[in-house]
């Protein structure tokens, strides 16, 4: 019996690296480069993808000397197959914290402008107590970070949303709350001004984050509540890009003050009713995996909260 268990135990783990040499292939488009990545020779990842055609009775690939695309089947399949693969790693993560051990993957998302959490400090720490936790970071957008989340693609993320919107959805902390700041240039005229109002600023030329995206959201939000207008004349994707152009007196900002650097000449003028935001940790609200939980408690050691709010 035991003889039996273990060849079926092997054929399981064959069967799940057949599935991580597909999902290399369809992500690669390429034999050479998914064998380099899954540090098999070529002819051995070919032949287990022969092997697990054979068994499904489909072609997952369409293959010339050229080119590798994925067959409807193999569209199909892969899918599943990553499915698969998390299910199994999240099974032995559990199995492992069981034991006192936290392992496993950690995807986290983070936006341009964190300013509550030195991220890197807390990930460094989190990779000293548990170093088998596997730790991977993207920058993005919140609301697709909150929509992944949900959907169990990633498994946290910092968030920057306006005051009076929450991560609906999730399980999160409040991190800080913000009030922005205007942002000059060197040679701004209202540089030497204590306090500004939206009104005194309606008329200037800025640059701020994408329309619709969550980093802009609050600045129109409050410009509206305002009955005002304002035109933005640079619309770019990160914080630094908004700093340059500032700097270059091009275009003025509204962003919140720990994001503006000393020494780069740049002037930070309070705005009355100006727009504010609240930064978040995100997690996942259903059945969250040991890395994640993990996470959210070496955040919580370093901003000292205590529950999810």
């Amino acid at each position: 019996m035991l003889f039996i268990s273990a060849i079926v135990y092997d054929d399981k783990c064959m069967e799940l690296q057949q599935m991580r040499y597909a999902i290399a292939v369809a992500e690669e488009r390429n034999f050479t480069r998914a064998a380099a990545r899954c540090h098999v020779v070529q002819s051995a990842l070919s032949h287990q993808i022969k092997v697990l055609e054979r068994e499904l009775g489909v072609t997952l690939f369409a293959r010339t000397s050229r080119r590798v695309d994925l067959t409807d089947a193999g569209a199909a399949f892969i899918p599943a197959a990553r499915a698969a693969l998390e299910a199994a790693d999240r099974a032995g993560a559990v199995a492992a914290a069981a034991a006192g051990e936290i392992r496993g993957t950690l995807s986290i998302g983070v936006i341009p402008t964190v300013t509550a959490l030195d991220l890197s400090a807390v990930l460094a720490a989190l990779h000293a107590r548990h170093p088998h936790v596997r730790i991977t970071m993207r920058a993005g957008d919140s609301r697709r970070f909150i929509a992944e989340i949900r959907a169990g693609e990633l498994d946290a993320a910092v968030l920057g949303l306006p005051a009076t919107v929450s991560p609906a959805g999730t399980d999160h902390l409040v991190l800080a709350e913000e009030r922005h700041v205007a942002v000059l240039g060197p040679g701004h005229c209202l540089g030497g001004r204590r306090r500004l109002s939206l009104a005194d600023i309606a008329n200037e030329t800025y640059v701020d984050f994408p329309v619709g995206s969550p980093g802009r959201e609050q600045t129109d939000r409050a410009f509206a509540a305002a009955g005002l207008a304002r035109t933005v004349a640079f619309e770019v994707m990160t914080a630094e890009m908004i700093l340059d152009l500032v700097s270059a007196d091009l275009a003025i900002a509204l962003l919140p003050p720990a994001v503006v650097p000393a020494g780069r000449g740049l002037t930070t003028v309070a705005v009355t009713s100006g727009p504010t935001r609240t930064e978040y940790l995100a997690w996942s609200d259903f059945n969250p995996s040991p890395a994640a939980l993990a996470f959210v408690e070496e955040v919580r050691s370093v901003v000292g909260t205590h529950g999810p709010r």
